[in-house]
């Protein structure tokens, strides 16, 4: 998420340090970062907010209490300290429908009349532009800047383009003028969405519809219908703050393809509470900018969240952190993050003993939905104190010696052993087009069952793998895998193999077992590192050069020769034949002539930019010609 830091300094009266500065509070304490940028007289900073924390951070005032406590800066403008709650429908002129609260636990329609639509004024356009959003006009960027600056997402339709009258179904008693009901879609229902583009519905999604014409005017959570969209002429809106399933809009918002901001934080999962908060905002700002009147909002929330608790002792916070903290140490993180906590209690053993032995009851922040459990608070007193701030202490040695995994050791033993006769170890695919399981997920359609046997896919392997062999600098491909098979009715691990030479062969991974319990695990030195090497996409080209050369004559330098010559293309040299070639005895028996040994190499040409042409290979080939005959070397 892009963050501005002069947006971020409107939460502080205190001058925040340089971004560089708050970049390295956020990655040692809470998020790392991306990467900065310079925008105007700005400075952006891309935070990488982890899935946990999208509910509450994924906002400039989420990021702006989490530098509060990190760097102990007084956390003074919090816009939800002072917001005024008073959501109290003023006449009945919106109504809603919820058809599903487990799909939308909160939905708030809120009735704004008198508006004027027009540009927004030059701070809106630089706080929106700065975070790399375009401003559209005063209403829309109204909207988008309390979601990005309190974490709600939030959408206005123009009420114009509702229909008016009693609402066809479901409705409550009166006759309210506008109807929003928020239903699944129907199968095959279809939407225009505000960027012109149109998507076709299934009834798994949740939409907004008018209730009065069943028009679907919005996918929920993720983006809004051109029917009913913002333009200049627009006087009256509706606006809407609600609160969707995260695992509904994240499904929809897949299903179409359709990633947008708002379908971002919803997808995290956001307290009901923000709703609430959302509609305050948006509309205190609509007025400032745009002008008109609230006439109703409507709040359909039938079962509200309720305030939430937890407890931790400074013994086990001291336990899993391996610190020595105080309770002092502990309510000053509390204090920090706005954690509100009561005196120590006593403990379960029934002891004062004092904030050193006692347990913190935690009021756990509304937006704060990550914290559960003891563990919780644990990490968040841990990383606001700072990690830096954990000794480092060893561990102790293991009193017992590690009970061995018969299956791994059996495994471990197998795979060293055919790895040392020359075979490669593969994985292939567990779904097969047989067998007696089907999948209840399928990941096609081609292959919806678990595979009985390992010998189909180590064949498929080997006749994939046989081309490349002079790339591998193989003179036969021998391939082996150890995996799971489902047959009979059981789960059994199997040990496959197959060859040039051989059929794929395969037998259950107990055969392998010579009695008796294994042996303890072996302490072996730590593995070297491998340097990766990319390998090219295009294919390549062999050439074989063979030669006569006196028996005293090394490969290696002829080796060395090649590749010298051969150019940047040839990717592989190696030697795959010799042969002597004896003195021939004359009719006396004595030996006359010399003796020779004939040297085979084996060539590999390849590009890393484009497929190479047999000219290309014969042009260097002719190279490497030239420079074994300057030698003295007879090319057969």
């Amino acid at each position: 998420m892009l963050v501005s830091r002069l947006w971020l300094q409107k939460f502080f009266d205190t001058e925040l340090p340089p971004a560089e500065k708050l970049s390295e509070a956020l990655t040692f304490h809470a998020f790392e970062i991306d990467g900065m940028e310079k925008v105007g007289n700005d400075d952006v900073l891309d935070v990488k907010v982890t899935p946990n924390r999208g509910h509450d951070c994924l906002s400039h005032r989420g990021i702006a209490k989490e530098l509060s406590a990190i760097l102990q800066i007084p956390f003074i403008h919090d816009p939800l300290a002072k917001a005024r709650l008073n959501l109290a429908g003023k006449t009945d002129k919106v109504a809603v429908t919820v058809e599903d609260s487990a799909l939308c636990p909160r939905y708030l329609a809120g009735y704004i009349t008198g508006v004027k639509v027009g540009p927004s004024p030059e701070w809106l356009r630089e706080r929106l532009e700065a975070v790399g959003q375009r401003s559209i006009n005063n209403i829309v960027d109204a909207t988008n800047f309390v979601m990005f600056n309190m974490g709600q997402p939030l959408h206005a339709f123009d009420a114009s383009k509702l229909h008016r009258g009693l609402p066809s179904r479901g409705s409550p008693e009166g006759s309210p003028r506008y109807h929003i009901v928020v239903r699944k879609a129907r199968t095959g229902e279809k939407i225009l969405t505000l960027d012109d583009k149109e998507y076709s519905l299934t009834d798994s999604m949740l939409v907004i519809a008018d209730g009065n014409t069943e028009t679907v005017i919005g996918i929920a959570g993720v983006k809004g219908g051109k029917p009913a969209g913002i333009s200049e002429e627009t006087t009256n809106i509706i606006i809407e703050s609600a609160n969707f399933d995260g695992t509904s809009v994240r499904k929809t918002a897949q299903a179409l393809a359709l990633r947008t901001d708002a379908s971002a934080r919803f997808e995290q999962g956001l307290s009901p509470w923000f709703s609430g908060y959302g509609m305050h905002f948006v509309v205190e700002l609509i007025q400032r900018l745009a002008g008109g009147e609230l006439q109703d909002i409507a709040d359909v929330y039938p079962k509200p969240q309720k305030p939430r608790h937890s407890s931790v002792s400074v013994k086990k916070i001291n336990q899993v952190l391996g610190t020595a903290l105080t309770g002092a140490d502990v309510a000053d993180a509390f204090t920090r993050l706005g954690f509100e906590h009561k005196p120590a209690r006593l403990d379960d053993a029934g002891r004062t003993g004092g904030e050193e032995e006692g347990v913190f009851e935690v009021v756990v922040p509304f937006e704060r939905m990550d914290i559960e459990i003891a563990e919780d608070l644990v990490e968040e007193v841990g990383r606001i104190i700072g990690y830096d701030k954990i000794p480092a202490v060893p561990l102790p040695p293991l009193g017992q010696v590690p009970e061995v995994n018969k299956n791994f050791y059996t495994a471990k033993r197998v795979r060293d052993e055919l790895a040392a006769a020359g075979y490669s170890e593969v994985y292939t695919s567990v779904f097969a087009d047989r067998g007696e399981r089907m999948v209840l997920n399928k990941v096609d359609s081609v292959r919806p069952y678990l595979r009985t046997t390992l010998t189909d896919g180590l064949a498929d392997a080997l006749n994939k793998n046989i081309p490349n062999k002079d790339m591998l600098g193989l003179t036969e491909v021998k391939l082996f895998e150890i995996g799971t098979v489902w047959k009979d009715g059981k789960e059994i691990t199997m040990v496959g193999s197959a060859s040039e030479k051989h059929p794929a062969v395969e037998k259950p991974l107990d055969e392998y077992v010579d009695g008796g319990e294994p042996a303890q695990y072996e302490d072996l030195p730590t593995s070297s590192a491998v340097l990766y090497r990319p390998f090219s996409k295009y294919p390549y080209i062999v050439r074989d050069v063979a030669m006569w050369v006196s028996n005293d004559t090394d490969p290696a330098d002829v080796l060395w020769l090649l590749k010298k010559v051969a150019g940047e293309l040839c990717v592989k040299t190696y030697l795959f034949d010799r042969f002597e070639k004896p003195a021939r005895p004359d009719d006396s028996g004595r030996s006359v002539g010399e003796e020779k040994v004939s040297l085979a190499f084996r060539l590999i040409f390849q590009s890393f930019e484009k497929t190479l042409t047999e000219a290309g290979a014969n042009e260097a080939m002719a190279k490497v010609h030239t420079a074994l005959q300057t030698k003295g070397f007879d090319i057969r």
